[in-house]
């Protein structure tokens, strides 16, 4: 089974991917893919920077191009269970939905003032530092309407089999992912 995650940023992905990595997922990254590929370049990586490089693979590749990268580090193991964090575009889950028998896609989102607090937070360099910034990163990741090859996680979050609104204490999250696992648990793969 292969479980994809979509989620605004700081909505709380990582403790998500952190239920189902306790429970034996092997966890890839889409954005250490785009990092790879930015550093490979000799580009700084920034936010803007891996947005930007996210369209570029699919604009030269097509929508599918991330997923396929992460779908060629499952070759090895293909009877294992895998987490992707996370999608950007509706094509991606398109493909997916295609090429793998048990996909499943997950949306996390919470509240903007919420979100942006935890950015602030957690501090990643690549995390915006006001409260504009932050407006303009969401916005471009939520719905990049100049580009149809571009984020469009708002889209993927209305798409996806389960949605986790995260706006409360963490209980009620772990919570949340516990129901989604009781109906997952049955179409998991034992290797």
């Amino acid at each position: 089974m292969i479980i994809g995650i979509a989620g605004t940023i700081a909505a709380g992905k990582e403790t998500l991917t952190g239920f189902f990595r306790e429970k034996g997922f092997i966890y890839l990254e889409s954005s250490q893919v785009i990092k790879d590929e930015l550093r490979r370049e000799g580009r700084e990586v920034t936010r803007e920077s891996m947005q930007d490089k996210g369209d570029e693979l699919r604009a030269k590749y097509g929508v599918s191009a991330i997923m396929i990268m992460l779908l060629d580090k499952t070759r090895t193991e293909p009877t294992k269970n895998y987490i992707f964090d996370s999608l950007r575009n509706d094509g991606e889950a398109e493909f997916m939905r295609k090429e793998v028998k048990n996909f499943i896609l997950i949306g996390v989102d919470a509240p903007k003032e919420l979100r942006f607090k935890r950015t602030l937070k957690r501090a990643k360099p690549s995390d915006p530092k006001t409260w504009e910034e932050f407006l303009v990163v969401d916005g471009r990741d939520q719905n990049d309407t100049s580009n149809p090859l571009g984020q469009q996680t708002r889209k993927l979050i209305e798409n996806s089999d389960f949605v986790i609104f995260n706006d409360k204490e963490l209980a009620k999250s772990k919570n949340q992912v516990e129901q989604i696992w009781e109906k997952l648990k049955d179409k998991i793969l034992v290797s």
